[in-house]
């Protein structure tokens, strides 16, 4: 795609862009494609989503219906399609794309395999040979007990084979762990699937986000591979709460890590920002997951990187040169809802921004949850060990309670 093609939003020339899903990830690359004059549809299943309030246009319509989505397709005509959620009828992205009506960011093949956990394990462990954990897949709790029981073993994780940000994910340490994981797992994936994958520990040191962008280059007009600093990243009950750039790891590791993600992205093709996922001992690295798409740990890079991880998105998908260079260690930690309620009010704002070096992002989600992500700190440091006290110190003064 070349910038000689952009046109001016809300008219004939426009180039037009529909992101499939618009959290608060999709907000970040709706207005990075916004500052580069493209005209930008949101689609969620609910109204007001974050990226819905600053788009040029917005629906609501379940992803997973292949006709509703087709229809609105047809309706829309966009240039380019972006999956940001896994609960999409990928097989009618598939022909979508096949019959020429949009192109699917980074592919539709890519789509359909990181939508879903067993497609992109086949891929990275049986295909390509990657280090991974030793795994299985259930189609029912009597399944799963069999296969931890077979060599798998516990401590093991359970998680539905179509969920996002740890949704449905468990830690089995024994037997009367089965059913409950079972059930949390079927009430936490997207769609309902009906079967999980089990994986068996790894003892690892730390894990790592490594972003990794496939873009245009603009001497060779190729697509290359290009790498963000490694993301660190603390998570609870498989979701995220904080994160931090850059992340120490020795050179061998993140030459290792470096060669997975290359392996991954390149195998899923086309264009755009990969979330690789990766456990990291020493020198030995294990790949986890990948998400074709901006990651939730990499909203850090709004606040350490030249470019976010969003406007590196935007600019890949484009077709346009990229820099994924850091700028300065960073940091985010996660604002939580707090409550169980609709609209919500936001105290200690200035309390936050006073905190040295510190920024805030908050959503705009239009009901919350008390587990519910609904925004984020940043900080700046002179280290991560700073810019992490800082970012909890920035979270820990916002205090969300429900509107009157």
């Amino acid at each position: 795609m070349s910038a000689a093609r952009f046109g001016t939003p809300l008219s004939p020339a426009a180039l037009r862009v529909m992101l499939l899903g618009a959290g608060e990830l999709g907000k970040e690359v709706i207005i990075a494609l916004q500052r580069l004059g493209v005209e930008v549809v949101a689609v969620d299943r609910y109204a007001n989503a974050p990226g819905q309030q600053v788009a040029h246009r917005a629906h609501v319509i379940d992803m997973s219906d292949a006709g509703a989505l087709r229809a609105l397709v047809e309706s829309e005509r966009p240039h380019l399609i972006v999956p940001e959620i896994e609960a999409i009828a990928t097989d009618e992205l598939a022909r979508i794309e096949a019959d020429g009506l949009a192109e699917v960011i980074p592919t539709a093949r890519a789509a359909q395999l990181t939508m879903n956990r067993e497609g992109i394990r086949r891929l990275a462990a049986e295909e390509l040979g990657l280090p991974t954990s030793p795994y299985a897949f259930a189609d029912s709790a009597q399944q799963l007990r069999a296969a931890i029981d077979s060599g798998l073993g516990y401590p093991c994780v359970v998680k539905p084979v179509m969920s996002s940000s740890g949704k449905g994910q468990s830690v089995l340490h024994g037997p009367d762990d089965v059913q409950p994981a079972w059930d949390y797992a079927m009430s936490g994936g997207r769609v309902q699937h009906g079967r999980v994958i089990v994986e068996g520990f790894v003892d690892f040191d730390y894990e790592i986000t490594l972003l990794t962008v496939r873009a245009v280059d603009p001497a060779s007009g190729t697509v290359q591979t290009r790498f963000c600093a490694p993301i660190g990243h603390l998570q609870v009950h498989g979701d995220y709460v904080e994160s931090w750039q850059p992340q120490p790891m020795p050179a061998d590791a993140l030459r290792h890590a470096q060669d997975i993600a290359a392996r991954v992205t390149a195998a899923l093709g086309g264009r755009g920002i990969f979330g690789v996922e990766l456990f990291v001992r020493g020198d030995q690295v294990w790949f986890s997951e990948v998400s074709p798409r901006p990651h939730d740990t990499g909203l850090v890079t709004l606040c350490s990187q030249r470019q976010s991880e969003f406007e590196l998105h935007a600019r890949a998908i484009l077709g346009l040169p990229v820099d994924t260079a850091l700028r300065e260690p960073g940091a985010s930690a996660v604002i939580y809802g707090g409550v169980d309620a609709g609209a919500l009010v936001y105290e200690g704002v200035d309390a936050a921004l006073a905190v040295p070096r510190a920024d805030l992002r908050l959503f705009g989600k239009p009901q919350s949850y008390r587990r519910r992500r609904m925004g984020v700190a940043l900080a700046c440091g002179d280290d991560v060990d700073q810019a992490r006290a800082r970012a909890k110190e920035a979270a820990s003064r916002v205090r969300p309670r429900a509107a009157d």
